[in-house]
């Protein structure tokens, strides 16, 4: 690990229900060990219902290392998001979602993030009213995302997702689907500044990494996927 770098833990997709019982205890216990940073890409819980956000945050308290998190689409699903959010927030979760922070000297931003497609294939506010509306969320959430990266004065950033940014890394999903798991629009984004890493989740079946236009290494760290690391989670270093 290279000097005054940051090691990232970083797991997306972990769908927790209100049933489960310590489902992840152990494995943040390992993270602990092994990261200085726990990352969430979003897909908390099954159905974004507050007793599933209390079941996940009973595994993260005393985690003893930072967390950051995005929400995914399960997230929003029982309209709960408030609730939630404060549960999480309580156990120490601090959630992006247009607000950047900063960690011993690595800027972390991040967004859910939308779809909408990839490169010349992206839809167009073009047409109906409902198709405009899908559109517009899509730029949306590049817009907070770039807003998120201006507040950043730190060299090393990292953004965080839960929809792709790229192609690459949800190939292996049905080809016909790849317009609802994420949008270039977020790499458009991303490209206008000096990121070091993203992550994201929600292509369970997608590929683990893969860049975008400039360069920028993109991981899908949902949990599904198989990492470099052997583990459920990656590890970057930032």
């Amino acid at each position: 690990m290279a000097e005054g770098s940051l090691k990232v833990a970083a797991i997306g997709d972990i769908h927790v229900g209100e049933t489960s019982v310590h489902p992840y205890r152990e494995l943040f216990r390992e993270i602990s060990d092994r990261a200085d940073v726990l990352v969430l890409a979003g897909d908390l819980t099954n159905h974004g219902k507050p007793r599933e956000a209390e079941v996940l945050a009973e595994d993260l308290r005393g985690i003893g290392i930072p967390v950051v998190a995005v929400l995914g689409n399960h997230d929003y699903e029982c309209g709960h998001v408030e609730e939630m959010q404060h549960i999480l927030e309580q156990a120490g979760v601090r959630f992006l979602d247009g607000n950047p922070q900063e960690i011993r000297g690595v800027g972390f931003a991040g967004v859910k993030g939308f779809g909408g497609g990839f490169e010349n294939r992206m839809l167009d506010a073009f047409g109906e009213s409902a198709i405009k509306q899908f559109v517009h969320e899509a730029v949306n959430e590049a817009m907070r995302l770039e807003s998120a990266l201006r507040q950043l004065e730190t060299e090393r950033i990292m953004v965080v997702l839960h929809y792709a940014p790229i192609a690459d890394t949800v190939r292996g999903e049905p080809p016909e689907i790849f317009p609802f798991l994420g949008s270039s629009r977020l790499a458009e984004t991303i490209d206008r500044f000096h990121v070091r890493a993203v992550v994201h989740g929600h292509a369970h079946h997608g590929s683990y990494s893969g860049k975008t236009m400039r360069g920028t290494p993109v991981y899908n760290v949902a949990q599904t996927i198989e990492k470099e690391s052997g583990r459920p989670y990656a590890l970057i270093e930032v």
